[in-house]
């Protein structure tokens, strides 16, 4: 089963920074701050004709002598306590792009004139900030968090005006694994954005916040932050599925169950794919298998006491210890009952409205197996395998059906399929629809022993009235035996929900 845990992490932010300093015009003070000496009245000119030049050669020549310039004059020309020279000084670290020394020289300025804090942020923000947290977007979209926290880091350091820079570091920490730090900067998050055009951001952080504090196992602290989350949107079906979740695991079953029946009661009102997911976590928070191997070895080593027995002795003890064992089965069995029930009338809502959703026929035929229902099962596996041919999982799960209903022949003509017959394995890991296209990824692998031939697979992708909406053709070339193959297309379609595909 699949669900994403944290499912409202920001999106890429495209700014743009203002036109500045070595960009082709020269931009003037927005404050009244003058030169007040030769030294930083030269440095001036020699930035402005830097900013303003065609010329590469010139523009170093003319940095090189505003930065000696304004380096003389806040050491040697006693212009330390010149606001304009830490001023104008950071404006050169600007256009050579150290944020460190642009940081450092504009809080000085600012020490010293405070009337020019206004034009300072501008600059922090337009020149020192956007940049880095662009730099810190696409390392977070690469993957690359541990280049990403510290690019955001850097950006909070010089700029921490946006609840943007906080979401976003918290995001790169949770994707990294680091629970305790994601919720350190959720929280933050939570807090920065007050003002009316943030609600959204801090509304996703909240609900973030609670998915590090689950991540994390701190349970109760999961549960009042989602609980909290609720109270602004009452009826967000992952929250409500999280929280039901940390109330099992409290013990509060009752309360649990009552929650993931709401779930239920909002019926087609929810996205099918919140409502799939919300089926995951139910599912999910089934109390886990205990391992009646270790129980049954336990209870008999108890009873033994230590003593040497002989068989006869022994027959007895081992009866009654596996008799235990079955029974802890039997009673965690009975307690998991409700919850494949609830993930089931999940799944089956979900269907009815993205009847095509692989992940939706894919769990529901799992939580059928659960239930022992074969009948059900079966007919959910044979539309997953519609959807979803050529996937291993998907064969193998139509097996698992005939098996529980008794048939063995139709069973083991499901498993020579997925272990013999089927010529190579598709992998959809990835499926992002969007606006006005949609990308879909994932990996073809060839699991014989021997080669495999060159294949056409041609992708269907339907609306929500589950038409085609758009068609493309994956060419798989010739794969060496256990060799794979990634792949990713893109196509374009408005209003595309689902996939299906067929080997040409």
């Amino acid at each position: 089963m699949r669900i994403p845990l944290v499912s409202k992490l920001v999106a890429t932010i495209a700014l743009v920074p203002v036109l500045a300093a070595g960009q082709g015009r020269w931009v003037p003070p927005r404050c009244d701050i003058k030169p007040g000496h030769f030294l930083v009245n030269s440095s001036v000119l020699y930035l402005k004709n830097a900013a303003e030049t065609r010329f590469d050669e010139q523009r170093e020549k003319d940095l090189r002598d505003a930065q000696r310039t304004l380096l003389q004059a806040v050491t040697s020309g006693g212009q330390d306590k010149n606001p304009a020279a830490w001023y104008y000084l950071a404006r050169y670290y600007v256009v050579r792009d150290d944020v460190a020394g642009a940081d450092s020289a504009f809080k000085k300025a600012e020490e010293l004139a405070p009337a020019c804090r206004d034009d300072i942020v501008f600059w922090r923000r337009n020149n020192l900030w956007i940049p880095t947290f662009n730099a810190g977007i696409s390392a977070l979209n690469a993957g690359t968090y541990d280049s990403a926290i510290v690019l955001f880091r850097r950006a909070l350091a010089v700029y921490d005006g946006e609840p943007q820079t906080y979401t976003t570091l918290a995001t790169a920490f949770f994707n990294a694994g680091q629970y305790d730090s994601a919720a350190v900067y959720f929280r933050q998050t939570v807090r920065a954005a007050s003002a009316p055009k943030d609600s959204v951001v801090k509304r996703d952080a909240l609900f973030n916040l609670g998915n590090s504090f689950f991540m994390a196992q701190q349970r109760d602290s999961a549960a009042a932050v989602y609980a909290e989350y609720l109270t602004l949107v009452p009826n967000d079906v992952q929250a409500l599925a999280r929280l039901g979740d940390m109330l099992l695991t409290a013990d509060r079953k009752d309360t649990a169950f009552a929650v993931f029946r709401s779930i239920l009661a909002l019926g087609d009102s929810v996205d099918p794919v919140d409502m799939i997911n919300a089926g995951v976590s139910i599912y999910n928070a089934a109390p886990p298998y205990p391992d009646t191997a270790v129980l049954s070895a336990n209870c008999r080593n108890e009873r033994r006491g230590g003593r040497t027995l002989t068989a006869a002795q022994r027959r007895p003890i081992v009866v009654a210890c596996d008799s235990v064992a079955g029974q802890v089965m039997k009673d965690r069995n009975a307690a998991a009952q409700t919850n494949y029930q609830l993930a089931a009338q999940a799944f089956e809502a979900g269907l009815r409205r993205a009847p095509q959703s692989r992940d939706g026929l894919f769990n529901l035929s799992n939580t059928y197996l659960a239930l022992r229902e074969s009948d059900k099962m079966i007919e959910i596996a044979k539309r997953l395998i519609v959807v979803d041919p050529m996937s291993r999982g998907s064969i193998r799960l139509m097996a698992m059906a005939w098996q529980l209903k008794g048939r063995t022949d139709s069973a083991l003509h499901y498993i020579t399929i997925a272990d013999s017959t089927l010529p190579v394995e598709m992998g959809v890991s990835r499926f992002s629809p969007g606006d006005s296209s949609v990308t879909i990824g994932g990996m073809v692998t060839n699991f014989h022993e021997t080669g495999s031939a060159p294949h056409k697979i041609v992708f269907e992708f339907l609306n929500a009235s589950q038409t085609v909406a758009a068609t493309q053709t994956l060419e798989v070339p010739a794969l060496d035996a256990g060799a794979s193959h990634p792949f990713q297309l893109q196509v374009t379609g408005v209003g595309i929900v689902g996939w299906r595909y067929r080997k040409e």
